[in-house]
């Protein structure tokens, strides 16, 4: 059977959830918190989540919103950001992007106590080609 109302798919990742979607989202799932899987209870602060974060790849979609109780969200929350810095930070070393940590030692700061090597001469340059002369 195909499905009466037509998914509601934000126009960007800060799109407001209209208060239709919410209702239509909390009666989906009985008013049961995703994460802590016990039903929330009146008056209690919940959220809507994204089962796949926004950061991680996910969409802002009916389709990918679960009510959660405020405490539990903001906790995956917390856990997705971290998952996704780490993600970044071992894409950036895997492709030589991450800074370099500290300052970088120039020729001065490697001066060592042995004595400095003595310039050799350069050679006198001999023409190669018949033409060079």
């Amino acid at each position: 059977m195909a499905r009466a109302v037509k998914e509601w798919i934000g126009k960007t990742p800060d799109s407001k959830v209209p208060p239709r979607v919410r209702l239509r989202i909390w009666e989906r799932e009985h008013g049961i918190c995703w994460l802590s899987g016990r039903k929330i209870l009146t008056g209690e602060p919940w959220d809507l989540d994204h089962k796949i974060a926004l950061v991680n790849g996910g969409e802002h979609r009916e389709s990918n919103l679960f009510p959660a109780l405020r405490d539990k969200h903001k906790a995956k929350t917390r856990v997705d950001v971290a998952e996704k810095a780490e993600v970044a930070a071992k894409a950036k070393k895997h492709i030589g992007a991450d800074r370099p940590k500290g300052q970088i030692a120039s020729r001065n700061d490697l001066k060592s106590d042995k004595p400095a090597r003595e310039k050799l001469p350069m050679p006198d340059r001999r023409p190669m080609f018949e033409d060079e002369r």
